[in-house]
């Protein structure tokens, strides 16, 4: 096992991208210090524009090194545990796959709609654009048909347990209901969510941490 450096913090939020990471982090109990971030309030661009020039968390500190964005994190986290959770072996193809594919279609669906439905709202940042969140529909529905189709032979996405494939597609699923999407037309998928659900580090990541609840959805907007 690699040793974890002195003084690793993994800086992170509430939304979905941090909270994949701090779900991986506490799934494969790293030994790190938890704190809550944001960059971009008053007073605290200076700090973390070192840490990362995008200005966005999850980061991982360890002693003078520092790592962003999740997927990264989960794969340092993963070799330090010397876990299944990355694999490094033969399997390690088909977990980039599923994650580059899940990138690309069916977290950018579900991020469309979400990002219409629930961001704008939380932030009074405009009006829902229904053409997009048609359009991610669209794609969510082609994308979640792939899934279903291969979770028709498998309860996972690679292998016979869960990787970090399965949370890095799964990422915005959490907030499926809030933003609507209609994950029952798909019932294998539903209940592969339901599998990570009953995983403690999915269900519930900041657990006993101070992490403030993401703003209230504002309505009238849309």
């Amino acid at each position: 096992m690699i040793a974890l450096m002195s003084k690793a913090k993994l800086y992170f939020s509430r939304n979905y991208n941090p909270r994949l990471a701090v779900a991986a982090a506490r799934y494969l109990k790293s030994p790190v210090e938890f704190e809550f971030a944001s960059p971009f309030s008053p007073g605290q661009s200076e700090k973390f524009i070192k840490l990362n020039p995008n200005l966005s968390v999850p980061i991982l500190v360890e002693g003078d090194r520092t790592l962003w964005e999740a997927d990264a994190i989960a794969c340092r986290l993963s070799q330090l545990a010397n876990s299944h959770f990355w694999p490094m072996g033969d399997s390690l193809p088909d977990v980039i796959r599923w994650i580059s594919w899940g990138y690309w279609n069916f977290v950018r669906a579900c991020d469309r709609v979400h990002f219409e439905r629930v961001t704008k709202q939380r932030y009074g940042i405009g009006p829902v654009r229904q053409d997009l969140v048609l359009s991610g529909l669209n794609e969510f529905a082609s994308s979640a048909a792939i899934l279903e189709g291969h979770l028709g032979a498998a309860d996972w996405l690679v292998g016979s347990r869960v990787t970090y494939a399965d949370f890095r597609v799964a990422c915005v699923l959490p907030f499926a209901d809030l933003a609507g999407l209609p994950l029952a037309d798909f019932p294998r998928v539903e209940a592969w969510h339901a599998r990570l659900m009953d995983i403690p580090a999915w269900r519930d990541p900041f657990s006993g941490l101070d992490a403030p609840e993401l703003p209230p959805i504002q309505t009238g907007s849309g």
